[in-house]
């Protein structure tokens, strides 16, 4: 039996589209980490990504959402944030002056991870964002 018991542990959320939901699901995150040395790094990926589905796409909208899976290994966290679509153009690093008030989400979440790939494409883009930690999860 055990040929066919996964040591990947998958949680998925899946967040209306409102402000307040980006709190729940960076709580949500922890406590399903709370084990995890990454928890904390988990928690604000989770939340950079959720605001920005809700800033930059449809999810924001009042019927819109946005979707989070957490992988949990021994090895690796992934957390993958999905949203709604509605937007022609994949999330990307940007380069903001001083000045800007936005656009450093993305460069937090590739310093934080160890890899992070963007799928997708006007109908949703997913970012995942990979973790090393030893231990962890529920």
């Amino acid at each position: 039996m055990d040929e066919y018991t996964s040591r990947v542990r998958v949680w998925g959320l899946t967040c209306p589209g409102s402000p307040e939901e980006v709190g729940r699901a960076r709580r949500w995150t922890r406590d399903i980490l709370r084990e995890s040395p990454c928890a904390d790094d988990a928690a604000l990926i989770v939340t950079e990504l959720g605001a920005n589905a809700l800033l930059h796409t449809i999810s924001g909208d009042p019927a819109g959402t946005f979707h989070i899976t957490l992988a949990v290994s021994a090895q690796l966290v992934s957390i993958s944030v999905t949203d709604s679509g509605g937007t022609k153009t994949a999330p990307r690093v940007e380069r903001p002056t001083v000045e800007d008030t936005h656009g450093r989400g993305l460069s937090m979440v590739n310093a934080l991870a160890q890899r992070v790939e963007t799928h997708g494409d006007r109908h949703g883009h997913t970012v995942t964002a990979h973790l090393h930690h030893t231990g962890g999860g529920r």
